[in-house]
């Protein structure tokens, strides 16, 4: 069955109507697509300003269909406020750097959520071996039901509803997530340390303003997105990932591997481009804008 010309008008029984629809439905369906932004250095900026027309271009993107959800290190506490500044509540959230994956719930203008899936690992081994390179850094770690514990204060991180610990209390339990912050260290001077003590038990990701973010082993953006895909029964080659940092190379590499676009921003690091299949324009440029609103 065909949908008649422009101008003209063909009538057809009630039956092969709405077998038209349903034909027209699931054609846009097959072109809808899942697309998960980083936050840090691709939705926002340094200073938490907006990147240039994103809010505009997500929701241009949402009109056509498309399935706009974010994917970042930050906490879900973090989280939601973001997707509040851009107005968007999506199926799913990815949070934590894939530790953590955040469901919607009731309908399409819910904002209320609870936690599909949640990685957790024993973190003492890998929080002695850190303190043992690292005397004067500072600690927090995530808990599954969403709380943080910290050592000292941490600067530029909202710490709303953290637990103030001391450093042996941070492994008496299952941890999501460990965020290391060491006083003057470089992001170069952590990508140097994690060679040189082998963190081969865990993942782990360097943040865009030098922080080391540790994960359950195995566990990414990728891993986390992977499962989002497939809850939403959306096809691989219809994924479209953009960030900056190198916990975006994870889900980089999982894109492209399956036929996606994996979108670097501009400002990005050198290795973060090499996973990438593009690069866009930077974050103050208005990088996610401008390829939202070319789909």
């Amino acid at each position: 069955m065909t949908i008649p010309d422009t101008g003209s008008v063909d009538i057809v029984e009630q039956e092969d109507a709405a077998e038209l629809v349903e034909d027209l439905a699931e054609d846009g369906l097959a072109e809808r697509m899942l697309i998960a932004l980083d936050v840090d250095g691709t939705v926002i900026l340094e200073d938490e300003t907006l990147s240039p027309g994103v809010v505009e271009a997500v929701e241009f993107a949402r009109s056509r269909g498309h399935e706009v959800m974010l994917a970042t290190g930050r906490s879900w506490d973090s989280t939601h406020t973001i997707m509040e500044r851009l107005g968007i509540w999506p199926e799913y959230a990815v949070c934590s750097n894939g530790a953590i994956v955040m469901k919607r719930v009731g309908g399409d203008d819910a904002d209320g959520y609870e936690r599909a899936h949640t990685e957790t690992f024993d973190a003492s081994e890998v929080l002695t071996l850190l303190r043992e390179h690292l005397a004067d850094a500072r600690y927090m770690v995530e808990l599954p039901d969403g709380t943080r514990l910290y050592t000292e204060y941490l600067e530029d991180w909202n710490l709303r509803g953290a637990g103030h610990v001391t450093f042996e209390q941070l492994s008496h339990q299952p941890v999501c997530r460990v965020v290391v912050v060491s006083p003057g260290k470089s992001d170069e001077d952590f990508v140097d340390l994690v060679a040189r003590i082998g963190l081969n038990q865990v993942s782990y990701a360097i943040g865009w303003t030098a922080w080391l973010d540790i994960a359950p082993m195995g566990v990414d953006k990728s891993t986390a997105l992977e499962l989002v895909r497939g809850w939403l029964d959306i096809a691989p080659e219809r994924v479209l990932v953009m960030g900056d940092g190198r916990n975006d190379i994870g889900m980089f590499e999982w894109a492209v591997e399956h036929g996606g676009r994996a979108i670097a921003m501009r400002q990005g690091p050198a290795e973060v481009h090499e996973a990438a299949s593009e690069i866009g324009l930077s974050v103050d440029e208005g990088g996610v804008a401008a390829i939202l609103r070319a789909l």
